[in-house]
């Protein structure tokens, strides 16, 4: 039995500028800001024992038993038994605290978390985290060839909070978590909030991925100066700025498409401005999910009975990356 624990992710700054339509053109350059969190997606796998008719088990919101590789309908799954070549019967389980296509990165989770199993598997045991992400970076563009930006993968394999630079070739992150004092109380501001609404990331992102070298440029080029601010922000460790900064980046992004933001989102953004929140932001990609908001703790009470209808999700910013956390290959 061989057990991942990846984390999900929150981000604060920067999200479009991370695509690779944008950093991989000319001398762009994508920059985001973000953290991973104490709430966990696990992958299990266990070398299924010769009893049965099927030879592959994958279970997570459907349960899928089948002889062939080719015919697990999982994408993610059966591309990742395919590249590594697995020849034996496996099972799989995926459990996840968070729900999916929500905006806190848990689609690269799964695939971080089911890459780092079966480079395990097989017997690929020192894997750097640097590895790890370009593994999973390419394995979302190039193999599943998905709309989808590079900050996640590399945010949860490496885990905490910090700024993530990407260029053409590579990527650099740099750890904040040695402001231990103002991250705390930074944390303490931060409210989730569950739309209830579901959306498939990439449908929304390629509206607009595209256009981000083009007619979206000043757009992402405002974003980017979003990120410059906020790392003076933290610096100085003022934290109602952060808050407003959310506010200005969410006004920018959200220029990016229409699929964006919608009545739902507009409607509870506006409540919560109303209710002592400074800024927000919708997480991911947009169209639904989660909204993060910035409120000075003692103004949550009030904030949160206003928004008694809907799923206040409670968390802490966390150190670690995905992590193998069961060794028991047979």
């Amino acid at each position: 039995m061989i057990i991942s624990k990846t984390p999900y992710r929150i981000s604060f700054f920067g999200g479009g500028s991370d695509y690779p339509d944008w950093y991989k053109k000319d001398k762009n350059y994508g920059e985001v800001i973000s953290t991973t969190i104490n709430r966990h997606l696990y992958i299990s796998c266990r070398i299924l024992p010769p009893f049965f008719d099927h030879k592959f088990r994958i279970c997570y919101s459907k349960i899928e038993k089948t002889r062939s590789i080719n015919k697990i309908k999982h994408r993610v799954v059966r591309n990742g038994l395919k590249i590594y070549k697995i020849k034996e019967g496996l099972e799989i389980h995926y459990d996840g605290d968070m729900p999916s296509r929500s905006g806190v990165g848990s689609s690269s989770s799964f695939v971080v978390g089911l890459l780092n199993i079966l480079n395990f598997y097989n017997n690929n045991n020192n894997l750097s985290k640097k590895d790890l992400a370009n593994l999973s970076i390419n394995f979302e563009h190039n193999v599943l060839k998905e709309s989808v930006g590079s900050q996640d993968q590399i945010a949860v394999t490496y885990g905490g909070f910090n700024v993530i630079k990407m260029q053409k070739n590579d990527f650099v992150v740099k750890n904040l978590n040695n402001n231990n004092s103002y991250l705390s109380k930074l944390n303490k501001n931060l409210v989730l909030i569950y739309t209830g609404q579901s959306r498939i990331s990439q449908n929304i992102a390629k509206t607009f991925t595209g256009q981000l070298a083009n007619t979206k440029k000043k757009n992402i080029l405002k974003i980017l100066d979003h990120v410059q601010l906020a790392k003076k922000i933290i610096k100085r460790k003022s934290l109602d700025d952060f808050g407003l900064l959310l506010n200005e980046t969410w006004q920018e992004k959200r220029k990016l498409s229409s699929s964006i933001s919608n009545n739902l989102i507009d409607e509870l953004y506006d409540l919560a401005l109303k209710n002592g929140a400074l800024g927000g932001k919708i997480l991911g990609a947009g169209g639904g999910g989660f909204l993060l908001f910035y409120i000075p703790e003692e103004k949550q009470r009030n904030f949160l009975l206003k928004f008694k209808n809907y799923v206040n999700v409670p968390f802490k910013f966390s150190t670690k990356g995905s992590e193998i956390i069961l060794k028991e290959k047979n």
